[in-house]
């Protein structure tokens, strides 16, 4: 997703989401998804921020990390969401693997002058409670190896109500993407540049 660029000027704030379906809006209109949603709250605040989606459906760590550079590169962000590793436990790979593919790609970020969050994401129940907590330990662990904002649970208030989950119970509807948002929003917001007004507050009086 990348609508309607800002001018360069104005542009010096961008925020790059690297992920999977979650990010993808998966069987819901994309202009539902929370990633749309971001982009809109972005665009509206001051000063406004560009927005790109790099989300594909089925994306694991793996594929993330290896298209990390090039998306690096094309885009200049300034901050890169990376939710990425459902698909990585879905098919049962080690949490060692994740945990290796989301520290690289964090080290890929930091190089290239941007700032990395991770987004964090819990397995099905039907997983087992010992490979779930595992997974979603990763999260954690890499989030305070690296000092990196964590946004712990992408899908909190939102995976354990059926009302709010498609049929496959692994993606949300479209009602749940406003909690989703709001789940990024709160770790995401204080690492936004301060609009003017907040600026000049900041600035003490003589």
């Amino acid at each position: 997703m990348l609508c309607c660029p800002l001018p360069e000027a104005i542009a010096a704030c961008r925020v790059l989401v690297l992920g999977d379906s979650l990010s993808a809006a998966y069987g819901i209109d994309p202009r539902e998804g929370w990633v749309a949603l971001l982009e809109a709250r972005l665009r509206d605040r001051e000063p406004p921020c560009e927005l790109v989606n790099s989300s594909i459906p089925g994306e694991t760590s793996a594929g993330g990390l290896a298209r990390l550079d090039r998306a690096l590169e094309r885009f200049s962000p300034t901050i890169v969401l990376i939710e990425l590793g459902a698909n990585d436990g879905l098919r049962g790979l080690p949490p060692g693997r994740l945990r290796a593919n989301l520290e690289a790609m964090i080290r890929k970020v930091r190089r290239h002058g941007a700032l990395p969050v991770l987004i964090g994401v819990r397995l099905p129940p039907n997983y087992g409670p010992a490979y779930r907590e595992a997974y979603s330990a990763v999260y954690l662990q890499v989030a305070d190896r690296m000092e990196v904002p964590l946004v712990p649970r992408l899908l909190e208030g939102v995976g354990e109500r059926l009302e709010l989950m498609q049929g496959d119970g692994l993606h949300p509807r479209a009602q749940a993407q406003p909690r989703i948002l709001d789940n990024v929003w709160r770790v995401l917001e204080p690492l936004l540049p301060p609009s003017p007004r907040q600026a000049t507050a900041a600035v003490p009086r003589a």
